[in-house]
């Protein structure tokens, strides 16, 4: 009798059973030939808020030209007043905490990554990553309120040379699986060249942290007139390893 070969169960209840026990999923900003960068920015929109206590994090992400990285972006998070908070934090290339700068933010839980901050679901916030100003080597974090224009500076960090490296934006989610769907819009992803020109992805580089690794297994992403969701207990339309063509 011939055997069978024992299809894999994907996870799509419970926990997620990563190192940091959050299931995680990347956009990486396909540009070719990735230049060396001065500033980045893009749209985030929480379209479907989580309906549950539990940590999401929604950030866009540079790696510096000494090594190490940092993530600016939006957090529902529990220990902040009305679930709302900002983070720009990131690592040194050997380990441990970029040095930064005092926030002039409040943080609830005296954080000095992540801060209070009122963002609503359903308004656009630009988060952006640029030099700050007067000081070589340091990055400074911001998030815009795109309808009324109100540029709020998060901090500014110590990461180093003066250029960043290819962007990517993500969710990290420290919900159940099954926990009701939640869905994140991305657009108006822009870079700023070391020579001053603007460019901007034609296409996104889809990652998911697999199943065996502890994601989970219904998340997904779809294009959206010009940007792009990433949605949370659905059916994963776009496999890992794929592409997502961004329409102008």
């Amino acid at each position: 009798m011939p055997g069978f070969a024992r299809r894999a169960r994907l996870r799509t209840r419970g926990e997620p059973r990563s190192a940091n026990g959050a299931s995680s999923f990347h956009l990486r900003w396909l540009l070719p030939p990735c230049p060396p960068l001065t500033g980045v920015a893009v749209d985030l929109e929480v379209r479907m808020p989580p309906a549950v206590d539990r940590l999401y994090f929604w950030a866009l992400q540079v790696t510096f030209a000494d090594g190490g990285g940092a993530h600016v972006g939006l957090q529902w998070n529990p220990r902040h007043p009305g679930c709302a908070a900002v983070n720009w934090g990131g690592y040194a290339p050997g380990g441990g905490l970029l040095d930064g700068t005092a926030s002039a933010l409040p943080s609830a839980p005296g954080d000095p990554n992540t801060r209070d901050y009122p963002w609503v679901p359903g308004a656009t916030y630009r988060l952006a990553v640029g030099p700050a100003p007067g000081r070589a080597g340091w990055w400074r974090g911001s998030v815009t309120d795109v309808a009324s224009g109100r540029t709020t500076v998060v901090r500014d960090l110590a990461g180093g040379g003066g250029e960043l490296r290819c962007p990517t934006v993500w969710s990290e989610v420290f919900a159940r699986c099954d926990h009701p769907s939640v869905a994140a819009r991305w657009s108006g992803f822009e870079a700023v060249t070391a020579g001053g020109d603007v460019v901007r992805p034609d296409a996104l580089a889809v990652s998911y942290e697999p199943g065996p690794a502890g994601g989970c297994d219904n998340t997904t992403v779809a294009a959206d007139a010009g940007g792009v969701l990433q949605v949370t207990n659905a059916g994963r339309a776009v496999p890992h390893g794929g592409v997502v063509r961004l329409t102008r």
